[in-house]
Formats: structure tokens, sequence, C-alpha cells
């Protein structure tokens, strides 16, 4: 019996309901929708530089059961798949070229914290599998995101490339691996990649910005990707992935200034706009973000030089408050007002302006520009103690490692905060060397203030691990607490140079070998900003920059050379042994392939050519003796090869010879 067209409508109807029900639910349980924002934060810095941040983050739920929905809107499937097959808890990934100036520029600031990362590859991940299977989902992810962003992240594979640090990153029970590649360059191959994991890419909003010739030339750049998972009060059916994009460059405004000399242009900070540090102007959103918004930041000590000079110059009256105090002041100028002012509540405190690019539509851009008017200098706060790392020692089979910390304004206030007569300093300390460098680990010396120290009373946990040839790196965990009145402070250790096997030197083996950089982190220090409103809870890059994140700073990277064996003599020995194969065949060849008949009429065409040579030679030598042409005898070709000799003597070659130079030089002289 077959059913009519009206009565097979609910059915279809029921069916499609069913198909799309367990997407519906997952939605529904999982409570909440993918979400996307975008921010960009401004900074002038204290050495008439300029820095950028990009934030991108994307939020997706996570279903009732702790896995992620098939179906995704906004945020990466990569990502998810990523997530999902090699049970990845977190993860961090930066791409960095040039290194972070913490003198200059700063390193008791969020940024700094989080965002300035060692030249090269960095790479940490936590994954929620048993110990024993770590390594494995390790090399797995290495060779995965190693495709993902056209990157060599798969040298990281080698159980001599990446370590299991356990103080200086958090608490993971052994399932944490970290490794870095200091001489990995980067590219636009690799900043593609990570712009194709935004929902608009490259192609509107903040991220039309990214001006790839500026953002090469610039004297900073970071890109990183950070992955990691939130749950409000432990609860899994509201937790949360999360995966932050940040792009942090530090450029050099460049824009001339009319009627100004070369000392006044020397001694103001440096105008800029959107426009002329990028190429171009804003316009508009990415109209699947849910935030869209421009900070520009001014840090403490800019403020309080900021204040000092409103003083002095006396233009505003007390009572002049509002926004366009923030527009037209004595200091500098904007092109555009802000929509709101954050304040920091601390005694010196920082101003952020917000500017929501929501507000300007396709038809309007959005270029923000700065003018200085006066001369300004102020510095960038910086951590308790300025790290710095270089090597002693010369020659090529040992040398020594040393750390240099020395203290800063910051450590003077933590003594002034802190009364106690024993105020102690917490300093930790992770030190990763490859296999080739033997460090003698009990050879750890310190000195405070320039003086020689028993290390026991300075070092309060030390975890190390030896390395072993062709198979781990060494690494050694430090816990040091000093003094809060210490000025200066340095860590030396000694090691010796190993050899490698020619096959493991690299293709510029004389350039040297690189040790990753050391991170010092200061657990009592916390970099966060705090504002006096509630509402920078909605935006996430004001929320990251109120976290009360650990003081971070990384050393540089040291350049080691090894003994390296002379890469010529390979060549040479290949290249004489050649010319011998090829001389000794050749002859070879050339005797089997001759033929004797050829060879033959070869000698006999010789002959004849050499028997009219003998006739001529003979006519010759008979006009000399004075006989006629027709008295000297032709000689046969047979007979001149025996008669030559008796023919021919050298006395009369020489006499030939000598009367033909004889000849030659009269003629020469005579003329």
């Amino acid at each position: 019996m077959a059913l009519s067209p009206k009565a097979t409508l609910p059915i279809s109807l029921l069916l499609l309901l069913l198909l799309h029900l367990p997407i519906l639910f997952s939605t529904t349980v999982s409570g909440g929708e993918e979400e996307f924002s975008e921010e960009l934060l401004l900074k002038p810095l204290p050495d008439r530089k300029l820095l950028t941040h990009f934030h991108f983050q994307s939020e997706a739920p996570i279903t009732h059961d702790g896995s992620f929905a098939t179906h995704h809107h906004l945020f990466p499937k990569a990502i998810s798949q990523l997530v999902r097959k090699f049970h990845i808890k977190a993860m961090e990934l930066s791409f960095t070229q040039g290194r972070w100036n913490y003198e200059r520029w700063g390193g008791f600031d969020p940024i700094s914290s989080s965002n300035a990362k060692p030249p090269g590859v960095e790479l940490w991940a936590i994954f929620n599998v048993p110990p024993h299977q770590v390594d494995a989902y390790w090399k797995n992810l290495t060779h995965a995101l190693s495709g993902l962003f056209c990157a060599s992240i798969n040298f990281l594979e080698s159980s001599t490339s990446y370590s299991a640090p356990k103080w200086a990153f958090q608490s993971a029970l052994g399932s944490l691996r970290y490794g870095t590649l200091p001489r990995e360059a980067v590219c636009t191959e690799n900043l593609t990649p990570w712009l194709k994991l935004l929902p608009c890419r490259d192609k509107a909003g903040l991220s039309a910005l990214m001006d790839r010739p500026s953002i090469y030339r610039s004297f900073y750049h970071s890109q990183r990707l950070h992955l990691t998972s939130s749950s409000a009060g432990g609860d899994v059916l509201n937790s949360r992935i999360i995966l932050e994009q940040t792009l942090t460059v530090v450029l050099q405004p460049n824009i001339p200034r009319a009627g100004m000399n070369y000392v006044s242009e020397t001694n103001i900070q440096p105008s800029w706009s959107l426009s002329s540090i990028f190429g171009r102007k804003l316009n508009g959103r990415c109209v699947l973000a849910k935030s869209s918004t421009v900070y520009l930041q001014l840090e403490r000590g800019l403020v309080t030089q900021l204040e000092n000079l409103q003083k002095d110059t006396a233009v505003f009256s007390a009572n002049d408050t509002g926004s366009g105090d923030f527009r037209r002041n004595v200091g500098f100028e904007l092109s555009v007002n802000p929509s709101k002012v954050h304040t920091e509540m601390e005694k010196s405190y920082s101003i952020l302006f917000e500017y929501p690019i929501k507000e300007y539509k396709d038809s309007e851009q959005f270029d923000l520009g700065l003018t200085w008017k006066h001369p300004l200098v102020w510095s960038s706060p910086h951590a308790p103690l300025y790290a710095s790392r270089f090597l002693t020692g010369s020659g090529n089979e040992r040398g020594a490692i040393a750390i240099s910390l020395k203290s800063t304004e910051s450590t003077q206030g933590f003594v002034a905060t802190n009364n106690e007569e024993r105020c102690k300093l917490q300093v930790d300390i992770l030190q990763i060397v490859p296999w080739y460098i033997k460090v003698y680990y009990h050879t750890l010396q310190i000195f405070v203030d320039e003086k020689p120290q028993a290390v026991k009373d300075f070092v309060e946990r030390m975890r190390v691990s030896p390395s072993e040839d062709k198979v781990s790196p060494g690494m050694m965990e430090l816990v040091l607490k000093f003094p809060c009145e210490t000025k200066s402070a340095v860590l030396n250790i000694d090691f010796d140079k190993g050899f490698l096997h020619i096959d493991e030197y690299p293709p510029d083996a004389n350039q040297g070998f690189d040790i990753p950089s050391a991170i010092i982190s200061f657990p009592e220090f916390h970099a966060g900003l705090r504002f006096s409103d509630n509402a920078t809870s909605e935006s996430p890059l004001l929320s990251k920059l109120q976290e009360k994140s650990h003081v971070l700073s990384y050393s540089e990277v040291l350049l080691v050379p090894l003994t390296t064996p002379d890469f010529s003599m390979p060549y040479n020995v290949i290249t004489i042994t050649c010319t011998v194969f090829a001389l000794y065949f050749g002859s070879l060849l050339n005797v089997l392939r001759r033929r004797v008949g050829e060879e033959e009429r070869l000698l006999k065409n010789k002959d004849a050519n050499k028997g009219l040579l003998y006739l001529a030679l003979t006519k010759l030598s008979a006009k000399l003796r004075g006989r006629s042409s027709e008295s000297a005898q032709p000689l046969s070709p047979s007979s001149s090869s025996s008669s030559s000799k008796s023919s021919i003597s050298p006395k009369l070659v020489l006499k030939v010879l000598l009367v033909a130079g004889i000849a030659v030089a009269w003629q020469y002289y005579s003329q």
C-alpha cells in the first residue's frame, strides 16, 4: 500500500529531526556556543619604538563526555583534531625572531612575561595519557605540527631534543614535554598557516593590518599559539577549550616632522599611526568576532612623566577633566577620541584607551595616531633580577657557563614592603644543554656580591638529569633563595665539549652549536594589572592582563664552537680516486676497443708522409753538396726508414738550421 505525499512529509521531517538531534543535544548540554574575539594592544616603548600585540581568542564547548564536538563554526578544525587524536590537555607553540630586550622594554608586565619567547621554536605540551605513552604521543604531535605550520618541528621527535621538567612549568605528573629549536628560521611560511586558523583569516578585521614587510623587518616578532581548557567550578559540563593566538611585534615608527632640526627630532618620541606602521588603515571588524577592540596603553613610568609635565606647564586647570584631556594634553595628541578610559588601581598607575571597532562601518576607516609634543624620558618596569648568560674559557676542549643576576628597582621595592629581618628572594632556574656538552654539576659555584659562597646556603632544591650520549640532553633545575639586599649573583658551572660523528654535524658546523635559553622565573612576583571597573571581564585581552602570572624571563642563546673535522678531505679523496679510476678505465677501454686493421692503415699513411719528407730533405742536401737534382735518387718509403741515419746526419741538420738563422738575422737587420 503506497503512502500519499501528505503522509510521507511528517515522516521525513521526523527522520530529519532525529538525525540532527545529537548535534542539538551536544550543543545544549555543553552549555554554550563557540566564540571568537580579536583585540590589538599598542604601547609606546622608552627607546623610541612601538609595541603592537595582536590577541585572537577562540572558544569551543566540550561535550558531556569530555570530548570535542564534531562540528565547528568558528573554532579551527585542525586544532580540534590534534586535541582529540593526541589527547592534549594544554599546549603552547611559539615562532620567534629576535630577542626581547628586557633592559629597555621591561620584564615586569604581562606581555613580557607571557609573550616574550626565546629565538626560534619553543614547544611544550601536557598530555592526558599514561606516563609510558607520553613520548610516543609527543613524537606524533611534532610531526603533525611540522606539517601544519610548515616548519622543522619534527626535529623535536628525537629524544636528544626534548626533556621533561617538573618545577619550571605547571605540575603535570610526568606528562609534560618541552623542546626548543634555537636555530629555526621564521618566515611567512609559518605565518600563513597561523592566519588560516582565524575565522576571517587576514581578509577582514584586525588581522588585515598584518603587513608582511612591516612584520619581518621589525626588531622583534613572536607568533604564539596557546591551547588550554577551563572549567567553571570544576563542572565538566561547563568546560571549554580556549585557543589563544598572539602576535607580538616591536616596530620602529619613522614619520618625519616638518620644521624640526635633527637634535629635537632625536630627543622627542617619533609620532605614528596605523597607516604609517602597517601601510594600511582598518576597514572594519571581522563579522564573526564577538568583540573587536583596539587599546592604547601608557605604562606607569610614562604616566608619571606626563603628570609631572602637566604640573610644570600648568596648561590645564585643576578642575578640568573629561575625555578632551586624553585627546589633547601637554605631552601628546591623539587623532581619535577614546570611547572609554581604564585606569589602574595603583599609586603609580597605567592608562588604557579603548576603541571599539564595531562602531566603525565599512565605509569609515579607523586610523589611530599619536603625535608627541614634548620629549619624554621614562623606563619600563623590570624584573626583580636582570638575568644574562655567557660562556667562559677558551679552546675546543672545555669551558664554563655563567648566569649573572643583577638587582633592579623591583628588588628594592620588594625589600621595602617586607620588613622582616630575614627577607628572601626566590629564583627558579631551568637549564637544558645538549648531550655533547658534558656538564659537571658538582662544579657549581655561586658568587654573591662578587664573593664566593657555599652552594648549600643558597640552593634550596636541586634536580639534575645527566645527559646520555646520543640519547637525552642534560637538565638542571634550581630553586635558589637570595637575601633581598643582594646586589648581584653569579652561577658558574664547568663542562667538557664532546665529539660528534661526521654525519651528526649540520651543514654550517663551523658556525657553532646552540645551547637553548635558560628560563629564570620569580614565583613570588606576579605580573598583572588591576583596573578599577568591572567591564574588563568582558574582554579576553584585559582579563589576560589582569591574571597574576609569575614573572618569567629567558636568557640569551649561547653559541659553542666544537671541534669540527676537515670536511674538504673527503672531497679531495673522492676527487683523486675518481681521477685515477677515469685514467685507468679510459686506457683499458681504449685498448679493448682498438682495431688492428685500422692501426696498420694509419701506420702506412704515416710512413708515406714520412717518405715525402725524406725526399725533400734529400734534394735539399744534394743542392748544398753541389750535386744536381737528377743525381739525387729518390728513396722509397720502405728504404727511407732504414737509411735515414746514413743520408741525413746531425751535422747536416745543424748546418741547415745555422744557415736559416743567419738568413733570418740578415733579413731582420738589413731593413
